[in-house]
C-alpha cells in the first residue's frame, strides 16, 4: 500500500512538472473546457470555484459509492483500477477549469483555492479523526484504523495541493501557443 501512495505522489509531481505540455494535449482533446469557456457564468470567479468545488465533491462521492458497492464482489485489485480512474477523471477536470477561466491571476487563485477547498476539509477531518482515535472496547486493536486515516490525509492533502497548482495557478499561455505551433 505504501508502494502505491508513494507511486501516486511521484506521478502528480511529475504531472505538475508537465503541466504545461499536458494542457496543451487535454485542450485539443476536451470538450468540458471548451463549454465551460463559452459559459457567461463560469467566467466569475466565484461560480467557477464553487463549480470545481461541487465537482471535487461530486467525483469523490461517486468514487466512494463505487468502491464501497465493489466491496460486495471479491474482485482483487478492481478498488485499484477504480481509484485510478478517479484521479484521472479529476485531473481532467482540473485541467479543463483552467484552461476554461479567462480572468486575473488573483481570480484564478481564488478559483483553485475554493475549487480544492474540498479537499482541505476532508484532510482536516481524517487529521482530526486520527487524533482523536479510541477504541470502543479496551481490546480492540486500532492500528488500521489509525493506517488508514493516515493514508486517507496523505491522499487528501495531495489531491488538495494538486488541484490548487492546476486550477489556481495560469498556464503560460505564450507557451501554450508555442507549444500548439509546434505540433502543427
Amino acid at each position: 500500500m505504501t508502494i502505491i501512495l508513494l507511486l501516486g505522489i511521484i506521478c502528480m509531481f511529475f504531472l505538475l512538472v508537465n503541466k504545461p505540455h499536458i494542457s496543451v494535449f487535454l485542450s485539443e482533446k476536451i470538450i468540458l473546457g471548451k463549454i465551460l469557456e463559452k459559459s457567461k457564468w463560469f467566467q466569475n470567479y466565484k461560480y467557477a470555484g464553487i463549480f470545481l468545488f461541487i465537482m471535487n465533491a461530486f467525483l469523490f462521492s461517486c468514487t466512494i459509492v463505487i468502491l464501497y458497492l465493489l466491496m460486495k464482489l471479491s474482485i482483487p485489485f478492481l478498488h485499484l483500477i477504480v481509484m485510478c480512474a478517479a484521479v484521472i477523471i479529476s485531473v481532467i477536470v482540473w485541467f479543463s477549469v483552467c484552461q476554461a477561466w479567462n480572468g486575473s491571476k488573483k481570480q484564478q487563485l481564488m478559483v483553485g483555492f475554493v475549487g480544492s477547498s474540498f479537499y482541505l476539509i476532508l484532510t482536516i477531518i481524517f487529521v482530526y479523526w486520527l487524533v482523536t482515535l479510541k477504541p470502543s472496547h479496551p481490546d480492540e486493536d486500532m492500528f488500521m484504523a489509525m493506517i488508514g486515516l493516515f493514508f486517507a490525509s496523505i491522499v487528501t492533502s495531495v489531491a488538495f495541493l494538486v488541484c490548487f497548482i492546476i486550477t489556481g495557478f495560469p498556464i503560460d499561455k505564450v507557451f501554450s501557443d508555442r507549444s500548439s505551433r509546434i505540433e502543427s
